[in-house]
């Protein structure tokens, strides 16, 4: 399954009268953060693909909606007439949920560490409190499917891999717990930007491997 990873920047290359032709092959999209929702709304509308998104720490106008009810304002399925002047319609918003999608096994855990008291902003007990409230799903994952997860889409990146020095770019230690007892294929963040596109985006932790998905990016993901 083919998974366009976007984040953080919107893109040319994406955001244009070609995206339909340029990817046609992708099977999925995974936005990590930072991007307003009005371009979601573009990319799923213009590939027909679903999308699956977190926040980040920016473009955080329509967070309390999300984070007050859920995705019902995303999903189309949930969606209402008096909701639909919210953008990011057909998209769906994995925010601190378990979802599925034609076998793909995907959990969000968007938001940046805590750096100055603004929205989606985490200390690492929080995260992992967060994690907790993913376990349930997890855990019936592993009954019913044999593993877990499949792809954990998040803003920031892991503590030590891809992130920074200073403490709003600092990842969480959270998300190294995470891949070792859970074993995701994925780790999909962003939160990073790369002012060189030589830079690395992928590095294996264990058995996960970790992509920084800043602008786009495309991953091959083997679902069972």
């Amino acid at each position: 399954m083919k998974a366009l990873c976007v984040s953080d920047r919107i893109d040319p290359l994406v955001y244009s009268d070609s995206v339909k032709r340029r990817f046609a092959d992708i099977d999925v999209v995974l936005s990590a953060g930072d991007l307003p929702l009005e371009y979601l709304e573009f990319i799923v509308s213009s590939l027909n693909k679903p999308l699956f998104f977190v926040f980040g720490n920016h473009n955080l106008n329509q967070f309390s909606y999300y984070k007050s009810r859920g995705s019902e304002f995303a999903d189309r399925r949930g969606m209402t007439e008096e909701r639909r002047d919210i953008p990011g319609l057909g998209t769906v918003y994995a925010g601190g949920r378990v979802v599925r999608e034609g076998g793909l096994l995907i959990a969000g855990l968007g938001g940046s560490m805590r750096y100055n008291g603004g929205g989606n902003q985490y200390s690492n007990f929080e995260m992992n409190m967060r994690i907790l409230g993913l376990l349930p799903g997890l855990l019936f994952n592993r009954i019913r499917y044999g593993r877990a997860l499949d792809v954990l889409l998040t803003h920031a990146p892991p503590y030590g891999i891809h992130d920074g020095k200073d403490l709003c770019h600092r990842g969480f230690r959270a998300f190294l717990w995470f891949m070792r007892v859970f074993k995701p294929k994925y780790l999909i963040h962003g939160h990073i930007h790369l002012y060189d596109f030589a830079d690395n985006r992928k590095t294996v932790y264990h058995s996960t491997v970790v992509v920084n998905a800043y602008s786009h990016f495309v991953v091959d993901i083997e679902v069972k």
